[in-house]
């Protein structure tokens, strides 16, 4: 049982799950937001996940307004995500990432380090979190575009055997 299993997270349509639903895949955790400079990372997320999604892997959408740069309701993230990129991969209501409020998924994420070893807070929209199904994880901030070798890398290392 990974220790993350137990979390809820309520989807962009409402519906109630829990991270356990994906413990058998390799997750990419991405807080994302629409009207982000970096928003065009939604293309690369969504090939990783038509790439990768046969063989164990999710990428897992967080839109979050922390940075104010996320649309107003649910039904407006969906559609310009489904209408502008095309994305098929799951997605949460919009959360927290920071601060008291922030989502119980990211207050355990984030006490992972970066490849420099900075451990804390969300810098910005976009940053990841690929969480194996064993448990482990890798962060990459938000520059670090989805499908950069580092990236593809470790989702590859972390695929189910």
């Amino acid at each position: 049982m990974g220790r993350f299993d137990d979390i809820a997270i309520t989807t962009l349509n409402g519906g109630q799950t829990t991270f356990g639903q994906y413990a058998d895949k390799a997750v990419l955790v991405v807080n994302v937001a629409s009207r982000c400079g970096l928003a065009p990372q939604y293309e690369q997320l969504e090939a990783l996940q038509k790439t990768y999604a046969e063989r164990g892997f999710t990428v897992l959408g967080f839109p979050s307004n922390q940075f104010l740069q996320e649309l107003g309701t649910s039904e407006a993230i969906d559609e310009y995500c489904s209408t502008t990129w095309g994305v098929t991969f799951p997605m949460s209501e919009k959360v927290k990432v920071n601060g008291k409020g922030a989502h119980p998924l990211y207050q355990a994420l984030k006490e992972t380090p970066d490849a420099s070893g900075k451990a804390g807070r969300v810098s910005w929209n976009f940053e990841k979190f690929l969480v194996a199904p064993d448990g482990s994880v890798t962060r990459f901030r938000p520059t670090t575009k989805p499908d950069a070798p580092e990236v593809v890398a470790a989702i590859e290392a972390a695929l189910p055997a």
